[in-house]
């Protein structure tokens, strides 16, 4: 046993490669793409550390080209969810008492793995089943995955030396126990890095993880396992389980080891996780805790002095980066008449200028959308809009879904402030604007608090620094993430903890000691050095 206080390297954030041609770093992803793009392989479940096989078969399609495939993978059921329960308590007590030094060893090497030999391979396999362009897979990926094992070993320690103050002749501390029984990771299709994070970061403090990858991103999270194996994760540890939300999600929430959720996806879909784990709470051993990242309708607001170059870009990143697929993203913005009148059309031919389509071409801004669902739901938002009387769709919104999911980058103009692309979550390429009356704008800011049931990103463009400190008061709540001057997306680990309220989640803030902590049970512990020996008070002596 170790009998030194080791520190944990300081962490930094991962530089983002740009792929330029003739880089080393571009004929590496490339070959890796053509590889992948050529073949398919069969993807188990890994259970305790063995591929385990249902024969229930899914495919991890390219979304962009839906008629081809990379993998076909193993769907779980009851049966196999308890069997990674089974292997997760089986993997537990050793892991948990492995000295902390020990298992942030394995995360950091496969923050050095991800960083080196599988970057090309991670981010090319984002590519593919996610439809991400390279600069998205990069950022995400390869960066903020490297990040998050990187920082949240660093977050550990500094949780482990919190420690309360002792007394003379009594020694108190605090020791950060993992939680009893399992977690339940299921994690979502568009950020790799947030599919790799929610399973390891758990994992990290102890915990043992049964992993529920969305269906649509089980290519990347394999190869993720994969990264993690060869790091020397024990098995066991963390199981991968894909599978329906039915079949993996419900018996595991109702098993009676279930320590803690760790989700991130719909608001829909964690509200009825929370009622099924209230609905079981007696028959656990313990509250779990419950951790989610939901939805956001997430806003750019622009008050009458901002500079609309950096609105424009800041609107065009914010919107339709991944296809506007991020929690994040810019989905609705406010901007006032006065500059309305010249920005539309300057906004309109910049929208329309971008290029997009097979993400293995390097020119392309965006790929397609994930699914034929995400497809349709999109699809009709923009033909309702064409419709309705209150609002205008006033560029792109051209849909082909022929040979991949396209939807064109588009704009709707909002004539209600309480149209329903101004409040409900699409999750695409879809920007719904409103415009205000400059003498408004303090109106206009409670109606971007109110309209929404989110709070989760959002952003002030302005140069009068008096219309930024009264947005920012007014927007106090309507957002777990403030950008002042910038597009509402692109947090990064260590500089911009991520997470929002309302109804985008518990606002545990990823990638913080915020939410490792979460992860953890603490014990305190008093000892008296000098015990007392009478049960008597001075006070009750005769005098």
């Amino acid at each position: 046993m170790m009998n030194s206080r080791a520190n944990a390297p300081i962490p930094r954030n991962e530089p983002v490669l740009d792929h330029a041609p003739g880089s080393p770093e571009r004929a590496d992803l490339k070959a890796k793409l053509a590889e992948f793009s050529g073949g398919s392989i069969e993807i188990p479940m890994i259970i305790g550390g063995q591929a385990v096989k249902t024969g229930d078969l899914g495919r991890c399609i390219l979304p962009h080209d839906h008629a081809r495939s990379v993998a076909t993978f193993h769907k779980g059921n009851a049966a196999t969810v308890q069997q990674a329960i089974d292997a997760a308590a089986a993997a537990r007590p050793a892991w948990a008492a492995m000295p902390w030094e020990q298992r942030a060893a394995v995360f950091l090497k496969a923050a050095d793995l991800l960083a080196g030999p599988y970057r090309p391979i991670i981010n090319a396999a984002t590519m593919l089943n996610q439809s991400k362009t390279v600069m998205q897979a990069e950022i995400d990926a390869a960066c903020e995955m490297i990040d998050f094992l990187r920082f949240n070993v660093h977050y550990m320690q500094e949780i482990f030396e919190q420690q309360p103050g002792s007394q003379p002749t009594i020694w108190n501390y605090v020791e950060y126990r993992p939680l009893e029984g399992f977690v339940l990771a299921v994690t979502p299709f568009n950020f790799t890095s947030i599919a790799g994070n929610l399973p390891s970061s758990p994992a990290m403090m102890g915990n043992t993880v049964l992993w529920k990858p969305a269906s649509t991103a089980v290519f990347s999270a394999y190869w993720l396992m994969r990264v993690f194996e060869e790091a020397g994760l024990p098995p066991g540890v963390i199981n991968l389980v894909p599978g329906s939300g039915g079949k993996i999600g419900t018996p595991a929430m109702e098993h009676p080891d279930l320590a803690g959720v760790h989700f991130t996806g719909s608001t829909e879909v964690f509200t009825g996780m929370w009622k099924t784990v209230g609905g079981n709470v007696k028959g656990y051993r313990n509250y779990p805790r419950i951790v989610g990242e939901t939805g956001g309708k997430d806003f750019v607001f622009a008050h009458a002095s901002a500079d609309p170059d950096e609105l424009a870009a800041g609107l065009i990143r914010g919107a339709y980066e991944y296809q506007g697929q991020k929690c994040s993203a810019a989905s609705r913005a406010y901007i006032p008449a006065s500059m309305w009148k010249t920005f539309r059309d300057r906004l309109c031919d910049e929208v329309d200028s971008i290029a997009y389509g097979d993400v293995c071409d390097f020119t392309n801004f965006m790929g397609a959308v994930i699914d034929r669902a995400s497809y349709t739901t999109l699809s009709g938002a923009i033909e309702q809009a064409r419709g309705d009387a209150g609002a205008d769709v006033i560029c792109g919104g051209k849909c082909d879904d022929d040979v991949g999911y396209f939807v064109a980058p588009t704009i709707i103009q909002a004539h209600d402030p309480a149209y329903a692309t101004m409040e409900t979550e699409l999750f695409g390429p879809v920007l719904t604007i409103h415009v205000y009356e400059d003498d408004r704008y303090e109106q206009a800011l409670d109606l971007c608090d109110t309209t929404s049931p989110y709070a989760l990103t959002g952003s002030i463009f302005a140069r009068d620094r008096q219309a930024i400190v009264l947005a920012s008061e007014k927007l106090r709540y309507a957002a777990g993430n403030f950008y002042i001057n910038d597009k509402p997306t692109g947090a990064v680990v260590g500089q911009q903890p991520f997470g929002g309220a309302r109804a985008s989640g518990t606002n545990d803030k990823a990638g913080s000691l915020l939410n490792m902590i979460r992860w953890v049970s603490p014990r305190t512990t008093k000892e008296s050095f000098i015990p007392p020996r009478d049960y008597r008070y001075p006070h009750m002596r005769q005098a």
